[in-house]
């Protein structure tokens, strides 16, 4: 079962750039976000619904200047889309809950998988590693 919000809900609720981001499928500026050079241990839940997206040890510096990811923390929390937007083909990432724009997926990310998932920080929230064994130890 699903719970949308509207959209006057998310605009009420995120931030100008979080709701240009995840509901308009805006880019925020390379080297801007909080996250692109962030490195604590934890999970990168989605801003607008809270779904576990990526986890800290699948985050690596790609130079590109937005966190980048080798994969998913479950392959169902992803939705992939043909982007032919700005005019090249692209593969862009939404969340599969709530379907908020989160970025693109390229194939020059590290092995195994080869993949380099990059996100828009204001796409995502950050929760710590204590914090998430302390509230569900088996998630």
């Amino acid at each position: 079962m699903s719970n949308k919000k509207t959209d006057a809900e998310y605009k009420q609720e995120l931030t100008d750039i979080e709701y240009r981001v995840t509901r308009k499928a805006a880019t925020e500026m390379p080297f801007s976000g909080k996250y692109w050079n962030h490195w604590d241990q934890g999970k990168y839940r989605c801003i607008c619904c809270g779904t576990p997206l990526f986890n800290s040890g699948t985050k690596f510096d790609a130079g590109c200047g937005w966190p980048s990811y080798s994969l998913p923390i479950q392959e169902d929390v992803i939705a992939e889309h043909r982007d032919t937007s700005l005019g090249m083909v692209r593969v862009e990432v939404r969340c599969k809950n709530c379907d908020a724009h989160l970025g693109h997926v390229f194939d020059d990310g590290p092995q195994p998988s080869g993949l380099r998932y990059c996100i828009n920080s204001a796409s995502l929230k950050f929760e710590p590693s204590n914090q998430v064994e302390l509230n569900n130890p088996k998630e």
